[in-house]
């Protein structure tokens, strides 16, 4: 199958995956691939492995963007030594940059209420610490640090980052399908409050309960709200990431997208 909206979007993809199996088929479909790094990937592959994927990449045209590693980092931590453990795994995703050349790498933000809200202010102090460092990083490379909602009730939760840290750059990644499981507060305030800072959405759908990484159209996310409302702050496209958690719910999704496309 060919979309026409193919070459405008983003796929995730493990790097695991990329590199055992999925090559072929996202030079084959002409896929944009952002690339998944999860400590064992990081630790398990050596940086010749990394250079051949990406050159073949390139040499097919494809834009890359990545997607840190988020399990149980703690980039706001108050224990140095945890805040140290995570700055090492996005060192060495930073020494990615140069190969892999992306538009842009994606971070999740990190914050949970239930367990940094009684000491809102060290952990944002730390965050800031964190963000600042890498966002300098990652633009000296040539890329663009993004910070991603998950787990946050609310856009001032994390609003704080893009705010300090304009200097730096550092965009917001809106992912549509945590805010619809894991947000307190309605779309169009997120777009309100933090539309400004968009510069990649993730893209899938759910029920509402769990964080499914369903078909576009599949769920209950409204997406034609989404995007008559994003598209009032947002007159060109942002870096657009499909999210599918199985291979058979990208076509229906590029599909669905196509039908939506407000740009």
């Amino acid at each position: 199958m060919t979309s026409r909206l193919i070459k405008k979007v983003q796929v995730n993809i493990p790097f695991k995956m990329l590199h055992a199996s999925h090559l072929k088929r996202f030079i084959t479909h002409g896929l944009n691939p952002e690339i998944g790094f999860d400590a064992a990937a990081l630790d398990q592959y050596v940086l010749s492995d990394f250079s051949g994927i990406a050159d073949q990449l390139r040499e097919r045209g494809l834009t890359i963007t990545l997607h840190a590693p988020f399990v149980d980092m703690s980039p706001g931590s108050t224990d140095p030594k945890i805040w140290a453990i995570t700055q090492s795994r996005f060192e060495q995703v930073l020494r990615l940059i140069p190969i892999f050349t992306p538009k842009t790498v994606v971070c999740h933000a990190g914050y949970d209420e239930k367990r940094y809200g009684y000491n809102r202010a060290l952990w944002i102090e730390k965050s800031l610490d964190m963000w600042s460092w890498l966002a300098k990083r990652v633009r000296d490379e040539g890329a663009l640090l993004v910070i991603e909602n998950v787990y946050e009730h609310r856009p001032e939760d994390i609003r704080f980052i893009f705010k300090t840290l304009q200097r730096h750059r550092v965009g917001f990644c809106l992912d549509i399908g945590h805010q619809s499981v894991f947000s307190r507060a309605p779309l169009e305030e997120w777009i309100e409050l933090l539309g400004q800072y968009i510069v990649q959405l993730h893209l899938h759908d759910n029920s509402g309960k769990l964080d499914e990484h369903q078909a576009l159209g599949r769920g209950l996310i409204d997406f034609h709200r989404f995007f008559r409302k994003l598209i009032t702050v947002r007159k060109k496209p942002p870096i657009i990431t499909l999210e599918p958690h199985r291979e058979e719910h990208l076509w229906p999704s590029l599909e669905y997208l196509e039908e939506i496309w407000p740009w």
